[in-house]
């Protein structure tokens, strides 16, 4: 437990599919290094802090899916799960449910199984001490707005890429998700915005890549090889 007593807890969210993947079972069960990525997500959590409290947020469908998993690979520390709604606004709300007492709530994709620990960590500490914080990452690619017809360059050193974990006081990211849905919301950020709070970012480590395609998977496979040699931000 944090030095200041603050729970924490982790959402992690495995309601995706398996559509871009061209998979039969969603990606967070595909294997990454002989295991499932959901397992690399979860145990990153648990091996940064074995005291934060877990919440898987599930289809209920692969529920027993997910039993079975555990057994194969012999994972029985204690979590709680979830069952996921009809969009990710309403799978965050129906983990909420779950948190109990006051505390920090990191909210993360399920297939981000590369985040570091140095980036779970100052989430939480930010969060702890702002209210939020939301790892992010410069852009490296020129980038260009559209409008109608014609494109705009734009300084890229303005914009940022989002990542998760988004970690938030309970109280507060309770409070937003009692707002009625709106389908702009793409991020718990936005969420926890849409009712006047200004959002705190923390860096976020590069690795951190959310695994959605083929490509992804392979690429994930070479930075956890790797990970002593290019990983450049801890655990």
């Amino acid at each position: 437990m944090p030095d200041n007593g603050k729970k924490r807890y982790a959402l992690i969210m495995a309601g995706g599919s398996g559509i871009r993947m061209n998979s039969p079972v969603p990606k967070q069960f595909l294997k990454l290094d002989g295991k499932p990525i959901l397992l690399h997500s979860i145990n990153k959590f648990l091996d940064t802090d074995p005291n934060i409290e877990i919440i898987l947020v599930l289809p209920k469908e692969y529920m027993k899916y997910w039993d079975a998993l555990c057994a194969e690979y012999l994972f029985h520390k204690p979590i709680r799960i979830a069952d996921s709604g009809e969009s990710r606004f309403h799978s965050v709300k129906s983990g909420l449910e779950l948190v109990a007492e006051e505390g920090i709530v990191a909210i993360h994709d399920a297939v981000r199984p590369l985040v570091s620990s140095k980036t779970i960590l100052a989430t939480y500490k930010a969060a702890e001490m702002y209210g939020n914080a939301v790892p992010a990452v410069p852009i490296n690619d020129s980038i260009r707005q559209i409008e109608s017809t014609r494109t705009i360059a734009v300084d890229r050193s303005r914009y940022c890429a989002t990542q998760t974990p988004q970690c938030f006081r309970s109280d507060i990211i309770k409070k937003a998700y009692q707002q009625e849905y709106h389908y702009t919301f793409t991020d718990d950020a936005m969420v926890v915005e849409a009712m006047g709070e200004h959002i705190h970012l923390v860096d976020g480590n590069a690795e951190n890549i959310k695994i959605t395609s083929p490509k992804d998977l392979a690429v994930a496979e070479v930075l956890l090889k790797g990970e002593g040699q290019f990983l450049t931000s801890g655990k």
